[in-house]
């Protein structure tokens, strides 16, 4: 009988052990700010919109083909951030619009030429 309880005690404290050790530890990955480019209607520029997960601020900026920055905006908000630009006053040549959230960085090249008397513009991929 001692026997018996010697065994059941030792059990119920291996058991014990077993549930008492830390789970480890999972890393759940933050989702991306989700960050798009479109034409305007008039076709006259683009439209920079920052789907943000968590309250923040989103940078855009943009650049010439020389890396000198012609603009700069901090767009801050609680979830959605949008801004349009206008292009077609620029001069022609190569152009960057560089957005920065949450650590994340996405850079559109652009191209501005004239066609006839219009100012157009491509996003290049």
């Amino acid at each position: 009988m001692k026997t018996s309880i010697k065994l059941t005690a030792l059990f119920l404290l291996a058991s014990t052990s077993i549930f008492a050790a830390t789970p480890p530890k999972t890393v759940v990955p933050a989702k991306a700010d989700v960050i798009t480019f479109s034409s305007l209607r008039s076709d006259r520029g683009i439209n920079v919109k920052v789907e943000k997960n968590a309250p923040g601020k989103a940078v855009v900026a943009i650049y010439d083909q020389d890396r000198n920055m012609i603009r700069k905006d901090v767009l801050a908000s609680n979830k959605s951030l949008e801004k349009a630009y206008i292009l077609n006053k620029l001069d022609n040549g190569d152009y960057t619009i560089e957005v920065t959230s949450n650590k994340q960085v996405v850079k559109k090249d652009i191209h501005v030429y004239d066609e006839g008397e219009n100012k157009m513009f491509i996003v290049k991929q």
